[in-house]
């Protein structure tokens, strides 16, 4: 019997679902985004720790977002990222690819 997979965040979309994450919910730690993710995609979408903090790290480099730590919620020492200017920036311009790729697949796939 196969086992149930979970279907993966597709490529390109890890940023993207970062970004709105922080400018809808504002400052947060790794954890509490990829709790943010899962929730919201009623648990389709997972992000795991090996890809969610190497990302963070990559955004921090960019100046998409910047970070500081501060107690958690559970009094324990946390990096909390909030999204900059040059992210929001940053964050329309995924928004606007995605919707152009998806609008293209969906075509694709629904042609006669």
């Amino acid at each position: 019997m196969e086992a149930t997979t979970r279907p993966e965040i597709p490529p390109g979309t890890l940023y993207m679902l970062i970004l709105k994450t922080l400018a809808r919910v504002g400052a947060m730690h790794g954890y509490g985004v990829a709790q943010h993710i899962q929730q919201t995609s009623d648990d389709v979408l997972q992000v795991e720790e090996g890809s969610l903090y190497p990302a963070l790290q990559r955004m921090l480099v960019k100046g998409w977002v910047a970070a500081e730590w501060k107690q958690s919620e559970n009094n324990r020492r946390a990096r909390y990222y909030r999204l900059t200017p040059q992210g929001r920036k940053q964050l329309a311009r995924e928004l606007e690819q995605y919707r152009q790729v998806s609008g293209a697949i969906t075509r694709v796939i629904e042609a006669v």
